[in-house]
């Protein structure tokens, strides 16, 4: 098979109040040209009118009946699926009874994926003030899809992976506080997520043998239990296991070496234990073009990796070069899953 087989992307539009459509606009400007890239966006294509018109975006909004034909209008406009808001939306506030929209369009777009209409999704950030209003009852996107994988009888697992500036980060504990890390951090944990990462390196990402590397939790890496067991006790463990089936993994590093050019070149993604441990490598090589990406899912889904930036729609001045990654991450790992199954 070859890259022009595959079907579209699906977008999701985020918050309607934030910047995810205005980026949107911007990304198709940056990739119009790009064959055989095709992208549609689920959302109300009137409101997209709306934000075109206010941020002065050249960019043509065309309404299409199905996904099937995203391809035949990519080149002329930006294709809009169209999926009408409940009430009109101003742009930098957000409310909670625009909330079932955006489920709704995120739960449309999963469906899109798994009956093979779009070759991946790419999420726009959402407000998780205004869904926890409505009655959300997920952290946020990722557990929220893996949960809507399962529903429909597929396995899921939801991975977070940070790809920006030439690095690949994953979080072992996610949104908790640090004093909670050293309690959720087990070794099952680090077992279950380096075999879902190992995995998505060779299936999405054409890494025949990849190569896993994994950070200590304290301060050089605890010096051998003088500041704290957690490596001993745990982490070493689960990477001698890992390394009895087969895996070339390594550590546990100490955070503060991990990350300089020539150690970032011996792995192909690092396991951190806690977020800002592995966000801060990613934001600080590439602030604005990092990719937020779920693993362990039936499909493709990136994302830009910012938030819905409230104070910046509406003003014409959000920038769309996470977002332009993001679909061009997305589509690249749709073609090599396509082409290695």
């Amino acid at each position: 098979m070859t890259s022009a087989t595959l079907k579209p992307l699906i977008l999701t539009p985020g918050e309607p109040g934030g910047v995810g459509v205005e980026i949107t606009l911007k990304a198709w400007l940056a990739l119009k040209d790009q064959a055989p890239m095709a992208f549609a966006l689920l959302g109300d294509s009137q409101h997209v009118s709306n934000v075109a018109r206010a941020a002065n975006s050249p960019v043509p909004v065309i309404e299409i009946a199905s996904l099937d034909h995203a391809a035949d209008v990519f080149g002329e406009g930006l294709p809009v699926l169209h999926h009408a808001l409940p009430t009109p939306v101003s742009a930098g506030s957000f409310s909670a009874a625009t909330a079932p929209w955006v489920m709704a369009t995120i739960e449309k777009a999963v469906e899109f994926c798994i009956e093979g209409h779009a070759s991946a999704m790419v999420t726009n950030p959402i407000q998780k003030e205004a869904l926890y209003a409505a009655g959300f009852a997920y952290q946020g996107h990722t557990d929220f899809l893996a949960a809507l994988s399962r529903q429909r009888g597929l396995p899921a697992s939801d991975v977070m992976m940070l790809v920006g500036g030439g690095l690949r980060t994953v979080p072992l504990t996610v949104h908790i506080a640090l004093k909670d890390v050293p309690v959720a951090l087990t070794m099952d944990a680090i077992l279950a997520q380096a075999r879902i990462v190992h995995a998505a390196l060779k299936e999405k990402f054409g890494i025949a043998a990849p190569r896993l590397a994994v950070t200590g939790l304290n301060p050089h890496a605890g010096e051998n239990g003088s500041i704290g067991r957690e490596e001993i006790e745990i982490i070493v463990p689960a990477i001698r296991q890992l390394q009895m089936e087969g895996f070339n993994i390594k550590g546990p590093l100490p955070a503060d070496t991990a990350f300089f050019p020539e150690m970032r070149k011996s792995y192909d993604a690092i396991l951190c234990m806690y977020h800002d441990q592995a966000l801060i490598p990613v934001k600080t090589l590439d602030f604005h073009g990092g990719v937020n990406v779920t693993l362990g899912l039936p499909f493709v889904r990136t994302s830009p990796d910012h938030g819905t930036a409230l104070d910046l729609a509406g003003t014409g001045k959000a920038q769309s070069e996470s977002l332009v990654a993001a679909i061009s991450l997305a589509q690249k790992m749709s073609h090599t899953a396509q082409i290695l199954r």
